[in-house]
């Protein structure tokens, strides 16, 4: 497994979006959170739901992965949050440097 990964997120409000990204580049979870307006469509309590939402993309390193899920879960409004990682398969050193050093 890679040393670093990306996990992902969503939140209903620009607010939240930013609250929980900047508490895991704060608490050093994350090096670097992005924040993009999305549109979901998906089934919730037997109905097809459309919204709005804020995408977090969140780069860190893989033994944080666990660290970082409880933080996100603990702060996170929805009943069953998405959050959703994967490891990386390459990338450009001096960046992956970066993750290293910023978390």
């Amino acid at each position: 497994m890679s040393e670093y990964g990306v996990l992902m997120t969503t939140l209903p409000t620009q607010e939240e979006a930013r609250r929980i990204a900047h508490l895991l580049v704060a608490e050093k979870l994350a090096a670097c959170v992005q924040l993009l307006p999305i549109e979901s469509f998906y089934r919730w309590e037997g109905k097809v739901q459309n919204d709005g939402e804020l995408l977090l993309v969140i780069k860190t390193r893989t033994a944080l992965f666990d660290a970082a899920i409880a933080r996100i879960k603990a702060e996170h409004p929805y009943t069953v949050p998405e959050i959703v990682g994967w490891p990386l398969s390459a990338g450009h050193p001096p960046y992956l440097d970066w993750i290293a050093q910023s978390t």
